[in-house]
């Protein structure tokens, strides 16, 4: 466990729970996946091919925060994992919040072209994310990294004026 701790920069027993609910979510994601090829009803065959997926998925995890560890300013390397719970999470609740609006204003498939509603459908959950990412980053404890990453995705689209 000290090893552990000391790989990933841990010096309070709380930083603990992020690992753990990293480690959660990848465990579900890869039982998820693997019942896309097999049958949960064999719990045993889902539940190897399940280890398997979560050990390839860990391997590129870590692949993943070895390059962007050097491009992140992040002060611990535990919050590598805090910042890909974020980006997981609001991903997920953008859709969840500007769902339910799009159907509030009025816009479904029936009363606008195809093309038009996912015009609609991918600005308005790409507004949410963007303010969701902010809220959830604080929730997590990374708002100054998140308010900097939406400064600096928000000059890239032309938004430079407001943010000066």
């Amino acid at each position: 466990m000290q090893k552990f701790k000391s790989n990933w920069q841990i010096t309070k027993n709380w930083q603990l729970v992020i690992p753990l609910i990293g480690m959660i979510a990848l465990g579900y994601c890869a039982f998820k996946l693997a019942g896309l090829f097999v049958s949960t009803k064999n719990l045993a065959i889902a539940l190897i091919l399940a280890a398997i997926i979560f050990f390839l998925l860990l391997k590129l995890t870590l692949k993943i925060f070895e390059k962007v560890e050097k491009r992140w300013e992040l002060t611990y390397r535990w919050e590598l994992i805090s910042v890909f719970l974020v980006f997981a999470t609001t991903g997920s609740s953008s859709v969840f919040v500007s769902r339910p609006l799009i159907k509030l204003m009025g816009i479904n498939r029936d009363n606008l072209p195809l093309f038009a509603y996912w015009i609609l459908y991918i600005l308005i959950g790409f507004i949410f994310y963007q303010i969701l990412l902010v809220c959830i980053g604080w929730l997590f404890g990374q708002y100054k990294f998140f308010w900097d990453f939406e400064k600096k995705m928000l000059r890239r689209i032309g938004f430079k004026r407001f943010l000066d």
